[in-house]
């Protein structure tokens, strides 16, 4: 399989070979959902929480005798008590769950081939800018039609790049191991430098 290169000057830059193993797969939402629960489940502190009755400070006496009239209560700490401990509230928890590797690689593979056969996956030359300014830089993403993109580079992030894309919204950078399932169907365009391509099919072999 077959793709264009471009510049982001808006100029065909070659062509470069796509691994139909990895970019050519059937589309599966399943997988796709599947990994983006286990991305966010991961991302949940679970630090929220409430006290409930062994909790809260109050008199552990009773509060009215057994007998003779009056509620049989045993706790002023009891959750019907304005002050007292919350019933079946929240509780300090992990939500990560296990996903097998298998499948995270698949999902990912599954993700890159969803924006190929969308027409939504653009590969890029390099990410250099001969002057990082944001408003050079909006200039040519508007002129090549990125409204919402994620950018993945090679190893390592192009400095001057990322510093001009920082405030552009909907524009993301990533170096090509942060590539995840999450980020690539979060935004409209999947743009992959040449090193990107050659990094992650290495990776996903």
């Amino acid at each position: 399989m077959k793709i264009a290169v471009t510049s982001l000057e808006n100029k065909k830059a070659g062509e470069v070979e796509l691994n139909e193993t990895i970019f050519g797969l059937p589309v599966r939402a399943d997988l796709l959902a599947r990994m983006v629960n286990y991305q966010l489940a991961k991302r949940r502190a679970g630090t929220h929480k409430v006290k409930e009755r062994g909790e809260v400070r109050g008199s552990t006496r009773k509060i009215k005798n057994q007998k003779g009239g009056g509620a049989r209560h045993g706790s002023i700490r009891a959750n019907l008590f304005r002050g007292g401990g919350v019933t079946h509230g929240p509780r300090v928890q992990d939500h990560s769950h296990d996903l097998p590797k298998k499948v995270r690689l698949l999902a990912l593979k599954t993700a890159l081939s969803a924006k190929v056969a969308e027409g939504k996956l653009i590969v890029l030359d390099n990410t250099e800018v001969k002057e990082p300014k944001t408003s050079i830089l909006v200039k040519k993403l508007a002129a090549l039609g990125w409204t919402s993109a994620l950018v993945i580079d090679g190893t390592t992030v192009n400095e001057g790049f990322a510093r001009a894309s920082r405030n552009i919204p909907c524009i993301d950078i990533l170096p090509q191991q942060g590539a995840n399932v999450f980020d690539i169907l979060r935004r409209d365009t999947l743009v992959l430098t040449k090193d990107a391509v050659e990094a992650l099919e290495a990776r996903l072999k």
